[in-house]
């Protein structure tokens, strides 16, 4: 779109219509409607050695219940002072240390929770409580109560990812507190895998939310998914093997929002370049490598955390056998028809 010549009379049109709160669009469009995604986010990766120091520190600060959540927000460069680690999602990085209890709570923002380090701490959701272990993908729906407490002797770290950024876009957002610290179980631990996890439905199930049933995925059954599906030797030249979390009842993403994935890279794979709409999140979980993201290389090993953004070419490269999980808002741009990717030669 060519840019429209500027003339003190329409200088002067412009500066009428403003006290109207109006705008010509022809000021403006170029900004709005871009030849190819445009945003302020930015690469970046936070090593983990340095936020788990910083955690430890303000541990000795603040109480869980104080903070209500003790966390540290992974705000990108490009959009600091807004809480955002892409332009429509949220990731922090939360503490619970021996004795803390998280108290429980509950709103319309889904959260996902993927476990860093220590094991044996719970979280409880809507009246089911599970144990946490490194790698675990843990799922709290929106407007279900959660809390977490760590009754182990060491502190344990996951990684927070929330729809945040989109439920303030559609001004939506709803909160409130328990009475009680925890919820009360209601559920022996591992009823919704033992309902769900196993290729198995109850048949007469009505279920009203688009949020998978399962809400704890352990990482010893996706571990063992990435390698039995290793054994076909079908790797993706711009993923190696790459699997979606999935809801049993529907097959789509076990998030309405918030699409997640787990990603094996064989040592000595190098991936095809890869680009797509969806600003993703990625935790590496096993190995060491390095991923490209346009000009800029970063070299990550276990629990440490990058951001690629929309539409920017990545690869990766890995040194022994890594595993990434990562997340995105894939499902929301799937069904509205917006997303798009690019396999570069692959």
């Amino acid at each position: 779109m060519e840019a429209v010549t500027k003339t003190p009379e329409r200088e002067a049109f412009y500066k009428k219509i403003d006290g109207e709160n109006l705008t010509a669009l022809w000021t403006v469009m170029s900004d709005l409607i871009t030849p190819e995604p445009k945003s302020a986010c930015r690469p970046h990766l936070w090593t983990f050695d340095v936020i788990r120091d910083y955690m430890l520190e303000a541990g000795k600060l603040i109480t869980a219940k104080e903070a209500e959540r003790r966390v540290l927000v992974l705000e990108n460069p490009g959009l600091r002072g807004q809480s955002k680690i892409t332009t429509s999602l949220y990731a922090g990085v939360q503490m619970v240390v021996p004795g803390d209890v998280a108290p429980a709570h509950r709103h319309s923002q889904s959260a996902l929770r993927f476990v860093l380090e220590g094991k044996g701490a719970h979280t409880a959701v809507d009246g089911e409580r599970t144990a946490m272990e490194p790698g675990d993908f843990i799922i709290t729906p929106s407007m279900t109560w959660h809390d977490h407490s760590n009754e182990t002797d060491q502190p344990m770290f996951w990684l927070d990812g929330l729809d945040i950024p989109m439920v303030q876009f559609f001004d939506c957002s709803f909160a409130e507190g328990a009475k009680e610290d925890q919820q009360k179980i209601t559920k022996p631990a591992g009823d919704s895998f033992a309902r769900y996890g196993h290729n198995l439905l109850p048949v007469d199930v009505k279920r009203s939310s688009k949020t998978s049933p399962i809400f704890s995925y352990p990482y010893a059954y996706t571990r063992e998914a990435l390698e039995k599906a290793r054994t076909s030797q079908q790797w993706d030249a711009c993923h190696g093997l790459k699997l979606k979390f999935s809801n049993p009842e529907t097959g789509d993403f076990a998030m309405p929002t918030i699409g997640t994935f787990i990603q094996l890279l064989p040592k000595g794979f190098n991936t095809a370049r890869y680009r797509s709409t969806d600003a993703t999140v990625f935790c590496p979980i096993e190995g060491r490598g390095r991923s490209r993201i346009g000009d800029t290389v970063f070299e990550w090993g276990p629990r440490d955390l990058f951001v690629v953004p929309s539409w920017r070419w990545v690869t990766h490269e890995a040194d022994e056998d890594a595993v990434l999980f990562s997340f995105s808002d894939r499902p929301v741009q799937q069904k509205l028809d917006l997303f798009r990717e690019d396999r570069g030669n692959a």
